[in-house]
């Protein structure tokens, strides 16, 4: 005789599969509930965002405030301990970002090496037909000479240095007066900086506290030369 518990449809128990296949569709829905609910709260990122920004060739406008980002292009020979500090204390609001990028040093020195051979043949060249050699291929051998060394004995290291900056302004004639008195302070210093033209959103984002180079304009300097930015 059959028992009663095989004869009564509520008294089979459900198979496992099915069982589990059931708990993730429900939970599905309550993860579709939640995900439609959480479309009509405002969120951090709705709080801070701006207004609006427009962004032009050569500068970049939020909400009222124009900005514009430069990077330097061109460093001098030699520099002074704290060559930075008339562009820190310059009296205006600016954001200043500095991105340092270790580099190996074997490739380092079969550059120089590649390049001082360069140099010796030029220099070699210009004496054999009579000529008297570049007196700034002279200078740039020499630095390189003594660089290799540095770099042979363990006394330096090679690092790539980028440097931006963004000022901005209320208006745009303000953000082109502080940005050409900020481009005589460091050509006064021989540093020359450009604008970052066609890319002012990534510049602007280059110099947030975020500390991701969108620009990657670098150049080389050895660890003496970078300590003197501090």
């Amino acid at each position: 005789m059959p028992s009663l518990s095989s004869l009564l449809p509520f008294g089979k128990k459900k198979p496992a599969k099915a069982l589990e296949e059931s708990q993730s569709s429900a939970e599905q829905r309550t993860l579709e509930k939640i995900q439609e609910f959480s479309r009509g709260l405002v969120t951090i990122q709705d709080i801070i965002a701006p207004e609006a920004i427009e962004i032009d060739f050569g500068y970049q406008k939020i909400n009222s405030t124009y900005t514009r980002t430069m990077f330097v292009a061109g460093y001098p020979r030699t520099v002074p301990a704290n060559w930075l500090s008339p562009l820190i204390n310059y009296p205006h609001q600016m954001q200043i970002a500095m991105f340092i990028f270790p580099v190996d040093s074997g490739e380092v020195l079969d550059n120089l090496k590649r390049k001082i051979t360069e140099m010796e043949a030029e220099i070699q060249s210009d004496l054999r037909s009579g000529k008297i050699s570049n007196i700034n291929t002279e200078v740039k051998l020499e630095d390189a000479r003594f660089i290799r060394e540095e770099l042979a004995k363990g006394s330096e290291r090679f690092y790539q240095f980028g440097l931006y900056v963004t000022v901005s302004g209320k208006t745009l004639e303000e953000l082109d007066k502080v940005t050409k008195n900020i481009q005589s302070t460091l050509g006064s210093l021989l540093i020359v900086s450009k604008r970052t033209t066609l890319q002012m959103d990534e510049g602007f984002k280059t110099t947030l506290p975020m500390g991701v180079d969108k620009l990657l304009v670098t150049r080389n300097m050895d660890t003496t030369s970078l300590a003197t930015t501090f």
